[in-house]
């Protein structure tokens, strides 16, 4: 009864006399039985001529249902045709009662009666009730029709990208059920209507294939059938996170269809730095800028550029490593180009190189890192070659031949107007307690100088964080034994008679965290302690607190580099294992701040060489150890006594390295390795290059006052405020270079109109160049208007720049400037 009383129910709503016609004279029980209050119940039969005259002049506000079992009388017969026409009429077929139930008008009945298939779930029908208007047309109901039955939004656009995810998960049942209910003709249409789509075998897979060969085609230039409101649905869908796997597999399919490998071999790489449908474009890219460097034909500047803009790609984050190891090659072989790498004392060595040197030792390692990460040797193969020979045989090897010439010419390593290693406790820490102040020293084996120059810029980038850096020059040998000695208080350095891997600080053990914090205890009046960083990090809030609460001095000893690069079978993942440093030394550092610690101080125990090369036999010395006693040999140094000079090696008796005892040293000069059986050869320490003795010491405040700001963004656009095409190019301005405390600024530009519609494609924009030449901080986008833009001619629409509220969804307006759209009609053609 509920499917007759309920639409009778609407109907008068809006009626106020509702005719039904039962034409198969079934349902007169139903009549009988329907209550309707405050209507009037009429049967119709040989009355109509009395009953018209009640209901329009008797009864003239009174509600009537007019029954008659039978049809509807011809219109030359029926009384009550005018009456009929100027009210409503209650339906009892299928299509009727859909729409009473869809409180839809008799004016939607051939939309229902073509569509039935749909109409006859009725999981549908709710569905489609929830999205229904009072104002819609047949053609706005068809396309919430077309959105319930791919699970869409009743738009366009995202009803495709839903078909279209269907299709890549190799699915067809939503466009099926499409077909079934008709439905597939009025998508064809709508297809065609926005995007310009027209095929004799029209399919999701034609269209999609369409897609990407016409938007291919309008970016490199060609003619293309489709329009640039097609271009901007691929935009938006390739750079929607929910279909970002279905958009990958459809591009390599249509991408093999297309022939696009083909195609690009004859393309110029520099051309297709805007476009990334495909991942062969970035394949192409990268192997051609691979070669450039590797052949000079490409400047530092000009890549830097390219490949900053290939970072807007869809692609980049899966290439990231391949693009950032040709940058740090192309930054890395500029570099040397410049470098002067004459020295004349040990002071200037130390100066030359941690002002500047340094950087080649971290270029270099970057390179390395991202070309590993990459996992593509053989594309790298030409280029790795060349910088890993530039690196080598230009600049470790060279500078540190001139680096041993003042070193052989030092008669003591020890230099008072040099800060030493031996001295840090008395020159860095010691000042905090006696001025009542709480230190935390964090050490960190191997921690070279240029890895501390990348942390302290790491640091600065935190908001609240300060740090300074100063270099220290390590002890002789360069070994982790003396060189965490040498961190703590001492008077007196030496090997232990019996053991001479173990140093003595004034006569105590320092083997091991627990000596060394006997050692700290013994000299700290108020307490002080050590403490290996895993087990720092592993603390609660309370005991953290409670160990600064406790003491005034504390040590916390970290070891990442070194114990990956000391072992043979890891040695290779060295740089790996820097990248993995940094990161864990800021969580210490960001524990040690939670913890109350305010004062902190990094170091390390000593540096290192690598070389990812195999090396070969020249890069070993001939030397042999040989003397009286031969106490301990490395890879870098020997210890013994009555030691035989080799002109290999540099001797030193241990007074002149500032050590106490009787032994003797000699250490590899420059890069030469001893051999060590069992040992590995590309990661070595103990020797006194400088990229093994200059340390970095990296004081670091927690502040109360955040301190960061991100840089700031102009919109650069020409003389006129008109848009007069469908597209509107405009330059955006970084004012500032990113430094440590001015960070990086990524924004959404789009145009709006000033009901906020979107109505171009939206690009996101990351502003983080570094580069002090302005013009290396501009980007320029292209927008793509779209067909809503028409709808606004005349008007004033608004180029707007939009920031990401953190831990949101929302943005928030950044800056924006207002255009006048004056297209002419003629924009509409392609001529």
């Amino acid at each position: 009864m509920s499917n007759i009383q309920d639409p009778l129910t609407r109907l008068f709503k809006k009626h106020r006399i509702v005719f039904w016609y039962d034409a198969d004279k079934e349902l007169r029980a139903d009549y009988d039985d329907l209550e309707l209050p405050h209507v009037e119940k009429v049967v119709l039969n040989n009355n109509e001529f009395n009953v018209k005259h009640r209901i329009l002049r008797d009864e003239p506000t009174t509600q009537f249902l007019l029954y008659h079992e039978g049809p509807q009388p011809a219109e030359l017969d029926n009384w009550l045709l005018d009456v009929l026409l100027a009210h409503g009429e209650f339906r009892t077929d299928q299509a009727s009662i859909f729409l009473g139930e869809l409180g839809l008008g008799p004016e939607f009945t051939d939309l229902v009666s073509d569509h039935l298939e749909f109409f006859s779930n009725a999981k549908r029908r709710d569905k489609l009730k929830a999205l229904l208007s009072p104002d819609d047309t047949p053609g706005a109901i068809r396309i919430k029709m077309v959105a319930v039955c791919s699970n869409a939004e009743p738009r366009v656009d995202v009803i495709l990208e839903n078909l279209l995810g269907e299709m890549a998960s190799g699915q067809d049942e939503k466009f099926n059920l499409l077909a079934r209910c008709k439905l597939d003709v009025f998508l064809w249409e709508q297809l065609n209507r926005h995007y310009g789509y027209e095929s004799t075998t029209k399919s999701i897979r034609d269209f999609v294939i369409e897609l990407f060969d016409c938007c291919y085609r309008m970016e490199t230039g060609q003619p293309a059938t489709l329009n640039s409101e097609a271009v901007i649905f691929l935009k938006r869908w390739k750079d929607s996170i929910r279909h970002r796997s279905s958009f990958e597999s459809l591009s390599e399919e249509c991408a093999d269809a297309l022939s696009i490998e083909q195609d690009l071999q004859n393309r110029d790489y520099k051309s297709l730095i805007d476009i990334d449908y495909f991942r062969l474009i970035d394949l192409k890219i990268i192997r051609e800028l691979v070669r450039a460097i590797a052949d000079r034909t490409l400047g530092t500047g000009e890549c830097t550029v390219l490949i900053r803009n290939r970072r807007q790609s869809h692609w980049y984050q899966e290439f990231s490593h391949h693009y950032e190891c040709v940058e740090y090659a192309a930054r890395f072989m500029r570099n040397l180009e410049t470098v002067d790498l004459q020295v004349d004392s040990v002071p200037a060595g130390i100066e030359r190189y941690s002002n500047t040197w340094f950087q080649l030792d971290q270029l270099y390692r970057k390179f390395i890192y991202h070309s590993r990460k990459s996992g593509q040797a053989s594309l790298l193969e030409q280029l790795s070659g060349q910088v890993e020979d530039l690196y080598t045989n230009r600049f470790l090897l060279q500078m540190n031949d001139n680096w041993q010439q003042v070193v052989n010419a030092s008669s003591r390593w020890s230099r008072p107007i040099l800060p030493m290693q031996n001295l840090f406790y008395e020159k860095w820490v010691s000042p905090y307690p006696a001025k009542n102040k709480k230190v935390c020293v964090i050490i960190s084996d191997a921690l070279r100088y240029e890895i501390g120059e990348e942390l302290l810029r790491l640091i600065r980038s935190e908001d609240k964080y300060e740090a300074q850096l100063e270099p220290m020059l390590a002890m002789l040998p360069s070994f982790t034994q003396l060189g965490m000695a040498a961190l703590l208080p001492n008077k007196e350095l030496r090997f232990a008679d019996k053991n001479s891997a173990t140093i003595l600080v004034d006569g105590v053990s320092s083997l091991g965290t627990p000596n060394r914090a006997k050692i700290l205890s013994r000299h700290v009046a108020d307490g002080a302690t050590a403490i290996r960083a895993e087990d720092f990090l592993n603390m609660n809030r309370d005991d953290s607190r409670g160990l600064f609460r406790d003491h005034n001095v504390v040590y916390v000893y970290h070891n990442r580099i070194d114990a990956t690069g000391d072992k043979k079978q890891s040695e290779e993942q060295v740089f790996e294992a820097v990248e993995e440093t940094l990161q864990e030394l800021i969580k210490v550092i960001k524990k040690l701040a939670a913890a109350n610690a305010t004062n902190m101080l990094i170091t390390s125990d000593h540096g290192f060489i690598y070389q990812n090369k195999v090396l070969a036999d020249s890069d070993f010395t001939s030397a042999e150890p040989q003397g009286e006693e031969i106490l301990h040999r490395d890879r870098r140094f020997i210890v013994g006594k009555g030691l035989q000079q080799h002109p290999s090696l540099r001797y030193f008796t241990a007074e002149q390295l500032g050590l106490g005892g009787d032994v003797e040293i000699q250490i590899s000069k420059s890069i030469n390795r001893m051999r060590l059986k069992g040992s590995g050869s590309r990661y070595v320490h103990g020797g006194a290059s400088l990229q093994e003795v200059v340390l970095p010491v990296l004081r670091v405040n927690k502040k109360r006052q955040s301190d960061v700001s991100s840089v700031e963004v102009d919109i650069l656009r020409s003389g006129s405020t008109v848009i007069s095409s469908s597209q509107l190019s405009v330059a955006f301005y970084q004012i500032d270079p990113v430094t440590g405390k001015r960070q990086s600024r990524t924004l959404r530009a789009g145009i709006y109109t000033k009901d906020d519609e979107l109505i171009s494609d939206s690009h996101e924009l990351i502003f983080d160049f570094t580069s002090e030449k302005p013009r290396e901080r501009e980007i320029q986008v292209r927008f793509l208007l779209t067909r809503k833009a028409d709808d606004v001619n005349g008007q004033t629409v608004t180029l707007r720049l939009e920031e990401k509220l953190v831990g949101t969804a929302k943005y928030k307006d950044y800056k924006s400037v207002s255009y006048t759209m004056q297209r002419s009609f003629t924009t509409d053609f392609d001529f």
